[in-house]
């Protein structure tokens, strides 16, 4: 090929890579724009309330201390009282069997999944033996109503650590981290309120990763989908 078929070429090139990008760009724009949007919004498809389900924690905790197989039961019949299905407000999970292993940020224990959609989640998260980890990076607003023993948390600069105890809320802001233990016979009522989707990440990366549980991540992805799902056909998102 001769210098000029060369020259040519890139002339011709050059113009429509930079449409290529161009369109990239605006297209990123356009996403960053409509997110932006949606999160300022994101508010009015909330159904629960984080004071609300701290002082349900708290009245479980008085009716049944220490006594966890007491305390689901409780919370999940005030919810139903609160929220019935004939409200077609939000769906949730009554069946308290549903308990799947679940490993995230270093940190194993078992939960049990009683609403999931898009903008919240609400669970009981635990386990008899204790364990610790990182908090993750998340996209949501994360409050963690201890209902039996007891947790702990470190946030640097801070030297010392944070203690909570039955009936107390760890409230964990959008974007922030920290180290967290949970002590033998530990187990919370966790809400998240904010943009589920991108925590997924953080709770499926140790099975693909180190654990190889497939089965606990298959039934984790069905009862979360199926969770979804439900909710979406009554216009929660």
């Amino acid at each position: 090929m001769s210098p000029a078929s060369t020259t040519r070429t890139k002339t011709h090139q050059g113009p429509s890579g930079l449409v290529k990008w161009a369109k990239r760009i605006i297209l990123a724009l356009v996403l960053y724009a409509v997110c932006s949007v949606l999160d300022r919004v994101k508010d009015r498809w909330y159904v629960l309330d984080p004071t609300h389900l701290h002082e349900l924690a708290q009245n479980a905790v008085r009716a049944h201390p220490n006594d966890i197989h007491s305390i689901i039961p409780y919370i999940v019949s005030n919810l139903t009282a609160e929220y019935p299905a004939s409200s077609r407000k939000i769906a949730l999970n009554l069946d308290t069997s549903e308990w799947m292993l679940n490993n995230a940020g270093g940190a194993m224990g078992a939960m049990y999944i009683i609403h999931a959609s898009i903008t919240e989640y609400l669970i009981i998260f635990g386990t008899p033996l204790g364990t610790e980890g990182h908090s993750g990076v998340h996209t949501a607003d994360d409050y963690f109503n201890v209902l039996i023993g007891e947790e702990w948390a470190f946030d640097p600069p801070k030297l010392e650590k944070e203690v909570y105890k039955p009936g107390d809320v760890h409230h964990l802001p959008r974007g922030h981290v920290k180290q967290y233990k949970m002590h033998e016979g530990c187990f919370a009522l966790e809400y998240a309120r904010g943009w589920i989707p991108p925590m997924l990440p953080f709770g499926f990366a140790d099975v693909l990763s180190s654990t190889l549980d497939y089965w606990s991540f298959y039934r984790t992805v069905r009862i979360t989908a199926r969770e979804n799902i439900r909710n979406l056909l009554i216009g929660k998102i």
